[in-house]
């Protein structure tokens, strides 16, 4: 039986579906983040939204801060908890807010990990001449081609390929479309993937599916990233890499070859050029690199 607390989360979540048309990955990671809330704040006895007050969430911070989470991962989950809050201060079940004034602590931001072009070009090379091994390269070709995130990537449907010009409709955050590019070998790719006899027969529900697990059903953002594993390992990469790796790459590769921050940014799907602006330290720190390698004075003696 759900607690006076799960079942207000329950209510929320349903509401974010609904009403505001939130993605299964974010219906998923707020579900996580907000039921990780409760678990802690039942350690120290608050079983009620309104039972809660700003102590208990400096208190939820600080643990977030001691399990040394990434900026990123922090920052969502203190937006699952204050739009839980303020969806109880808009139903007039709570008259004070007690996540106002929660902010994380200041912490240096992390530059992504990013391939070298030999090693996409080693990446791509990888696949196996097999049913699964034509789906891997047109999955990983299309998210270097395109800088697709992995749930945008799993969720293309056949409908959003137009192969002829080059471009696919792409579903992003916040039910956000935009057109992105595919390339010459991305679409040779996903041509000779979709026209394969040997390609898995759809299941109904992903009968419009573009990527399918070998059962035909729509691949998971979770075997893409094994995907990606078991690329790299045959790759025999260095580093390890993720479909985020992946895209990191596209747009830094496209900087580094002059393209303007403000056109990797309607690429990528960011809403904030701010976002962008991190590959663009990204580059700056792969020429210094190359600068400290090549001149013969870069160095102090």
């Amino acid at each position: 039986m759900l607690g006076a607390m799960e079942e207000e989360i329950e209510r929320f979540l349903r509401e974010l579906s609904v009403a505001r048309a939130a993605s299964p990955h974010t219906l998923r990671a707020y579900g996580a983040d907000l039921a990780e809330l409760v678990a802690f704040l039942e350690q120290r006895g608050k079983k009620k939204p309104g039972d809660v007050v700003p102590k208990d969430l400096r208190a939820y911070l600080v643990e977030l801060d001691e399990r040394d989470l990434s900026r990123a991962t922090i920052q969502r989950k203190l937006s699952a908890v204050r739009s839980f809050f303020t969806d109880q201060i808009k139903r007039g079940l709570l008259s004070v807010h007690p996540a106002t004034g929660l902010r994380p602590a200041r912490r240096k931001r992390r530059l992504p990990g990013v391939l070298e072009t030999g090693e996409v070009e080693s990446l791509l090379a990888s696949t196996e001449d097999s049913p699964a091994g034509r789906r891997d390269r047109a999955l990983l070709e299309t998210m270097y081609s395109a800088g697709t995130r992995a749930s945008e990537t799993v969720g293309l449907d056949r409908s959003h390929l137009d192969l002829k010009r080059g471009f696919a409709r792409v579903l992003g955050k916040g039910s956000k479309e935009r057109l992105a590019p595919l390339g010459r070998y991305a679409v040779a790719a996903v041509e000779e993937y979709l026209q394969d006899p040997e390609r898995p027969r759809p299941r109904p529900e992903a009968a419009n599916a573009v990527f399918l697990n070998l059962r035909g059903g729509r691949l998971t953002t979770r075997s893409l990233g094994r995907i990606v594993d078991a690329a790299t390992l045959r790759a025999g990469l260095r580093r390890r890499a993720t479909p985020h790796t992946l895209r990191h790459s596209f747009a830094t590769h496209l900087l580094d070859r002059g393209a303007d921050l403000r056109s990797v940014q309607d690429l990528l799907g960011h809403a904030h050029l701010v976002t962008t602006q991190i590959y663009t330290h990204v580059s700056v720190e792969r020429l210094r690199k190359i600068y400290e390698q090549a001149h013969p004075r870069a160095n102090t003696p």
